[in-house]
């Protein structure tokens, strides 16, 4: 019978924490159900910027690669008083030759990314499933945009001397008689750099990427 107050102490005692554990249980279900849709609304806005990238990466990689390869003309152009024809093409520049195939190569990177990114987006799976995925599209990505920049500086070098011509010599402007060929090129080369900028801002989303998870 002395047990008796005793156990009733204990039960008063114990109801309470019994509540708020009941409570903490009650309350952490939605909690977590609200972080993790949180954290899929995240992902989702980091794959759509991810294939919106690759989408406008692609599209201008191949308007640069366009303009370059249909660039040529013939004019006739006067050196010390001599009427001389001259025929350009992308293809007489070993920069330009640069070009074209780094735009060529970042075309279809980006296409092979862009295809797979959608067909993980329709699936509702994660475009960069692994960090190890991460790891192999940042240095794709950060690569393809430091040869892209080196191959727009090189081509811009030999368009800017085609417009200027040598100085103290008698070489003349080219692009005054060839400007429709020096128009596409330097346009070629303009996209070539906004190319690289976007693969640039690839890899900064692939890095927040590796941050984050």
């Amino acid at each position: 019978m002395p047990e008796g107050p005793k156990s009733l102490q204990e039960a008063a005692i114990q109801m309470p924490e019994m509540k708020v554990a009941a409570d903490s249980a009650t309350m952490s279900g939605p909690l977590v159900e609200f972080s993790g849709v949180r954290e899929r609304k995240l992902r989702l806005k980091a794959d759509v910027a991810h294939v919106t990238l690759r989408l406008l990466c692609l599209v201008s990689s191949v308007v640069s690669l366009s303009l370059m390869v249909t660039a040529e003309q013939s004019a006739t152009i006067s050196v010390i008083g001599f009427d001389i024809p001259v025929y350009s093409k992308w293809s007489y520049s070993d920069s330009f030759e640069f070009l074209v195939g780094m735009s060529s190569a970042v075309a279809a990177h980006s296409l092979l990314q862009l295809v797979l990114s959608m067909a993980k987006l329709l699936k509702k799976a994660p475009v960069i499933p692994s960090r190890r995925h991460a790891w192999i599209i940042f240095a794709g990505d950060q690569a393809f945009a430091y040869a892209m920049m080196s191959a727009g500086s090189a081509s811009a070098g030999v368009t800017n001397l085609n417009r200027t011509g040598i100085r103290h010599s008698a070489l003349p402007d080219f692009c005054k008689a060839l400007h429709h060929f020096c128009d596409r090129a330097t346009v070629s080369i303009a996209f070539s750099f906004l190319t690289s900028f976007m693969l640039a801002c690839s890899a900064i989303l692939d890095v927040l990427w590796l941050s984050m998870y």
